[in-house]
Parts: structure tokens; C-alpha cells; sequence
């Protein structure tokens, strides 16, 4: 049997699966005017599945990222236990967000300090 490094077949599936489920849930049933117009762009998953870290895009300046970051968190709850049910899962990994910033850095160049 070979071992190969990177993501299982499952990790994958799952991470895949959380972030169909989580853009859906942005795009129709959270209602926070912050989120509007941010767009999940991956998930990544630790290799015991317990972390989820989110990737997310948005148009707009620091402030707006800043207050789309705060709404991300105060959802986290509410978008965890959905996911547990659309998964039927018993244990959801943990989600943490974090801005994806690849986008704006191939079009804009570096991003501004």
C-alpha cells in the first residue's frame, strides 16, 4: 500500500461538500447586510477533519472587510449547526475564516500594506 501526502479522497469530498453548503447558506438564509456579496472560495481541512478553514472573497475596502470578517464570526454558530444537519454529521470541524486575498493579488498586484 503506497502513502501518498495531500488531502484523502474523503477530505476532499467533505471540504467540497462544506463549501456548497456554506454559499448556499450565505446566498439564502443568513440575512446579515455584511455578508452580501462575499463569496466562499475553498475550504481547507486539517488532516484529522476537526478545522475547517473557510476561504472567503469580497469587493470592497479594509472596513469592509473588516465587518464581513465580524459577521463571518458571529454566523459561525448558526452555520455550524446547519451544516451538521445538511451533512448528517455528528461532529462538525471547527470553522475558522480567513480572507482570500489570491484574486486581488493576481489582478491588483501585492496587496496594500
Amino acid at each position: 500500500m503506497t502513502t501518498h501526502a495531500g488531502p484523502s479522497r474523503r477530505s476532499m469530498r467533505l471540504a467540497d461538500q462544506i463549501l456548497r453548503e456554506l454559499a448556499l447558506m450565505l446566498a439564502e438564509e443568513i440575512q446579515d447586510p455584511r455578508l452580501e456579496l462575499v463569496t466562499i472560495s475553498g475550504v481547507r481541512l486539517n488532516p484529522d477533519l476537526s478545522v475547517a478553514t473557510v476561504l472567503y472573497t469580497l469587493h470592497g475596502d479594509d472596513e469592509r472587510r473588516k465587518a464581513a470578517a465580524q459577521g463571518l464570526e458571529k454566523a459561525k454558530g448558526f452555520l455550524r449547526s446547519h451544516l451538521s444537519r445538511a451533512l448528517k454529521m455528528k461532529s462538525v470541524p471547527e470553522l475558522r475564516f480567513k480572507h482570500d486575498d489570491f484574486l486581488e493579488t493576481m489582478v491588483y498586484g501585492q496587496p496594500h500594506a
